[in-house]
Parts: C-alpha cells; structure tokens; sequence
C-alpha cells in the first residue's frame, strides 16, 4: 500500500488494498481464493471477506483487518466477540450449499505500518 496517499484515500479503498495484500501473501502461500466478499442476504449479516481453500482441502474463512495506528491494540484487537460471531455466522450460511462440510478453520490477516501478519486458525466457531 506504499504508493497511498492517506490524505486522499477512503477507508473502502484501503481496506480494498490491505484485502489485496493479504490475498497475495495467501495465494503465496498455496491456498485458492473461491470467493471475496461473501454476504449473507438480509440486515445485520455477515461478511466474510476472503473465502480460500488451502491444499489440504480446508476451507479458510479469512478476516482482513487494516489499521494505520497500531494503539488499543492494533487491528487484531479490533475483532471482538460480535464480529466474530458474525464472521461464524456467514460461514454456516455458506457451508449450507456444500453437500458435506469440509474441515474449516477461521483466519486473520492483519495489515498495519509494521507490515502484514497472518494468523491461521485464529479463533474457532462457537
């Protein structure tokens, strides 16, 4: 994200980049993107904002956080309890078209001025 200018950038068009960012480190690493920004219809659903399917068969649901202060925490932080209720939530709802479940696991990429981290398996479904 080197060449923004956060003076003129939205938040949509950093998140946009940071969601690009971790999309290619992930790829890199070997795992297949089979959807980005998934929604389940209706209010107060979820998203999911990269849905991947690693080498072994497991289908990664990924939340991409971008923050540029790292205080309170930094992005990683700012995944709470409803976010990621919300995050399980939209993954049922995608898992419901899979004729049989596949293993999942829920990942976060965390993009900050301190650079990128991934975090695989970060929390569980509850």
């Amino acid at each position: 994200m080197g060449d923004l200018n956060p003076k003129t950038v939205s938040t949509k068009q950093k998140g946009d980049a940071a969601e690009a960012l971790a999309l290619a480190h992930l790829r890199a690493h070997g795992l297949r993107l089979l959807e980005r920004n998934y929604r389940t219809p209706g209010r107060g659903g979820g998203e999911i904002d990269l849905i991947m399917r690693d080498a072994d068969g497991t289908l990664v649901f990924v939340e991409v956080r971008q923050r540029s202060r790292s205080d309170h925490g930094g992005a990683a932080a700012s995944i709470g309890l409803v976010k990621r209720r919300r995050i399980v939530w939209a993954a049922r709802h995608y898992l419901m078209r899979w004729p049989q479940t596949p293993p999942c696991r829920f990942d976060v990429v965390v993009v900050e001025p301190t650079g990128m981290q991934w975090i695989p398996a970060a929390f569980d479904a509850m």
